[in-house]
């Protein structure tokens, strides 16, 4: 794979997420000789797609904000990726809410519409609503201004953050739900304003609100939209730019441990016992990991890493992945996605699994979001529903291999599958007779495929702590030593390609110049 013997790449990266591919893409657009290693079979991380008997399905996308030509982030896309990726916008209305017995509440964009939305269902409450939108914007104008900061020095990044100390203290430093119970006491619209907090894994009572108003904001910008061809063109589009610079990109690669000299980081292990050198090594498997699994024990500056470790984690879920045959729109399946919250409480998890029911869930239908799916004779399609939960729930088995958990573990998960789908089949009837496939995922997956503590989807917890942690600049205090993906700016799609592309211009600024150039 490598010339161990000699230094002959310009930059290591391990992870092959979204944040991964963007750093090992801009690096190489810049000249960079960069190799990317991927302990999964597969590279793309949460972007990557799996098949089953017919059926295709994203582990981790479901729609995606601020790629709508004009974007910022569609003109980083398109300068990383050799060949433009295309994009398929979801329409008008890409969410929808059902808060216990209300009638469901269809989300659409932009800010405007959405404020119709709202106004239509609570009348007595525009001021309020109005307000909401008012916070959006300025909160998602302030974490922009913090994410540059990522990969600006130190003193540079202090000043910053004086000048706009007012934003940070409204909209950074209080929660989702301090932020929302300031601007209504009407539960029912509380409910309604913070439902989609799934699309960040920051429950309401604990994520910071300009990270709510970041990702939830987006697809009020400018629409929720699909990658055309799933999950995976991320890593089709991408990695072609590594490679045709001189660089490789290699799944089914672990790396064990980080190579020091002195204070610096050197190089990296490989789980085969091979020693890979370069002066410059980027981390995309998450800060928390980096310190648990990569770095040599008693290594790196103590308050660096116990400022990292002290931040909370986020949440678990379970994936239950459907395949169905038939006209499935006909039968009730959308475009829009779906928030279900039976007892209209939505800031619980499923914390006791399998015991009870999930007090929330999200259904949605990949096929028919991406113009390329070919349903074919027998009319596949496939569809997830998602249930957010705690570690604790399979935490049993985690020191277990896959394949030695033994009867119980089987059975706790056939239990999940069952009340996820009785629940599925209470809301969808129609479609729940057109499947014909169901696999269930759970946290334990997570963590072995992706390598985040505890099966965290999300990494780090979108707290008002993480948000101002100057622990997670993308260049860390240990010489050679880089960070990228969701933990460095913010979590998902959008928050792993910023993540990328600061890291990548804390290594070479000349990223910053061609992306404006």
């Amino acid at each position: 794979m490598a010339d161990t013997a000699a230094n002959q790449w310009d930059a290591i990266v391990i992870g092959s997420g979204m944040g991964g591919m963007t750093v090992a893409a801009a690096l190489s657009n810049v000249g960079h000789k960069v190799l990317l290693l991927e302990q999964y079979k597969t590279l793309g991380g949460l972007t990557h797609s799996f098949s089953r008997d017919g059926f295709s399905w994203d582990v981790g996308i479901h729609y995606l904000g601020c790629v709508a030509p004009d974007d910022r982030e569609r003109g980083m896309i398109d300068w990383l990726t050799q060949t433009p990726m295309e994009f398929e916008p979801m329409g008008s209305i890409y969410d929808n809410l059902h808060l216990a017995d209300a009638p469901p509440l269809a989300l659409s964009r932009p800010f405007e519409a959405q404020e119709r939305d709202l106004k239509d269902r609570f009348p007595d409450e525009a001021e309020a609503i109005e307000a909401w939108t008012t916070a959006l914007r300025e909160g998602r104008e302030i974490m922009y201004t913090l994410a540059s900061t990522r990969a600006m020095p130190e003193i540079v990044g202090d000043m910053i953050d004086w000048w706009n100390h007012r934003a940070i203290d409204k909209w950074c430093k209080r929660t989702t739900q301090e932020v929302v119970d300031s601007i209504t006491q009407n539960p029912e619209l509380a409910a309604a304003l913070t439902a989609q907090w799934g699309d960040h894994g920051g429950r309401p009572h604990k994520a910071s609100f300009a990270v709510h108003a970041l990702i939830c904001g987006c697809y009020l910008e400018s629409g929720a939209w699909y990658p055309v061809g799933g999950g995976k063109a991320f890593a089709d589009h991408l990695i072609p730019t590594i490679t045709e610079a001189g660089g490789e990109a290699h799944p089914g690669v672990k790396v064990e441990a980080l190579l020091t000299e002195g204070d610096k980081v050197t190089g990296v292990r490989t789980s085969d016992g091979e020693n890979i050198h370069s002066d410059v090594i980027v981390s995309n498997i998450g800060a928390r990991e980096t310190i648990n699994y990569l770095l040599p024990a008693d290594f790196g500056p103590r308050d660096w890493i116990d400022e990292i470790l002290a931040l909370p984690p986020s949440i678990a879920h379970f994936s239950l992945f459907l395949g169905f045959e038939g006209d499935v729109e006909e039968a009730g399946a959308t475009r829009s996605n779906h928030w279900f919250y039976p007892n209209g409480n939505i800031d619980e998890i499923w914390s006791d699994a399998p015991e009870g029911n999930p007090p929330g869930f999200f259904v949605s239908f990949a096929s028919l979001k991406d113009p390329q799916h070919d349903p074919g004779p027998k009319q596949k399609y496939a569809g997830e529903m998602v249930a957010w939960t705690d570690w604790s729930s399979v935490a049993r088995w985690a020191d277990l291999p896959s394949g030695a958990r033994g009867p119980d573990y089987k059975a706790f998960k056939q239990q999940v599958e069952d009340k996820m789908f009785t629940l599925f089949k209470a809301e969808f009837p129609d479609l729940a007779d057109l499947v014909v496939l169901r696999e269930l995922s759970t946290p334990l997956a997570t963590e072995s495929i992706t390598g985040h503590h505890e099966g965290r989807f999300y990494g780090l917890d979108g707290t008002p702590e993480r948000v101002l942690s100057d622990a997670l600049r993308a260049k860390t205090p240990i010489e050679g030593l880089y960070l990228s993906g969701q933990d460095v700016v913010s979590q998902g799609i959008q928050g792993a390609l910023w993540g990328g592309i600061l890291c990548a211009a804390s290594i070479d600024p000349r990223v910053f110049k061609q992306l404006r150039g």
